[in-house]
């Protein structure tokens, strides 16, 4: 069990976020899985409170871009306050978001309001913290796989619901970017540097 920890730790300490990706066909097989990976998370009452769509067509991933940019320069020029935008100065970001059509998927993860059971409208609990665990192991498996990927945060992101035909009863919780990094891709060194166990956790 030991080692089987230490053997996960080397693994995910590796992953890395991206932006820049390969126009690489990647198998369905691996999306499905860490799809299927994710839907075993725990949940409260177990209602299972998310949804995921995929999207592959090229016209679709177009519409979130361009709309994804519409928020974005909202935000870079006038939303954002000056500590974030320094603290964002060092990764290079900006209003362009070209690799939401680079990359060869787009996973988007929706938080589900209200379930139905037994033709049953119900609200749903724990309903972010949920996702949030649904998204971890979503994530974690597709860096087991060999995959890269983006946490895309827009906001707002309701133009997920219309461009994805989704019901008002959920809300876009994240928009992941997955794919293969391209060869010159750079990760800033910062960006890999992590806190160590005394600086994260407490033990009694």
């Amino acid at each position: 069990m030991s080692l089987n920890s230490k053997k996960f730790y080397n693994l995910i300490k590796k992953r890395r976020s991206v932006r820049d990706f390969k126009n690489e066909i990647i198998d369905f097989e691996i999306i499905k899985n860490a799809i299927l990976a994710a839907g075993t998370a725990p949940s409260g009452a177990n209602l299972q409170p998310w949804h995921f769509v995929i999207i592959q067509k090229r016209s679709i991933k177009k519409k979130i871009r361009l709309a994804a940019e519409i928020e974005e320069k909202e935000f870079y020029e006038k939303k954002a306050p000056k500590e974030w935008l320094d603290a964002l100065r060092p990764l290079g970001t900006d209003k362009n978001k070209s690799f939401l059509e680079e990359a060869p998927y787009l996973i988007a993860v929706f938080e589900k309001k209200n379930s139905i059971k037994n033709n049953k409208k119900i609200k749903n609990y724990y309903v972010k913290e949920s996702v949030g665990i649904a998204t971890g192991i979503l994530i974690s498996c597709l860096h087991f796989s060999g995959l890269s990927m983006l946490t895309h945060t827009p906001s707002p992101m309701n133009f997920l619901n219309l461009i994805l035909k989704r019901p008002n009863n959920e809300k876009p919780f994240v928009l992941l970017v997955v794919g293969k990094p391209k060869e010159n891709c750079e990760i800033p060194v910062f960006a890999t540097k992590k806190k160590t166990f005394n600086k994260i956790a407490t033990k009694y």
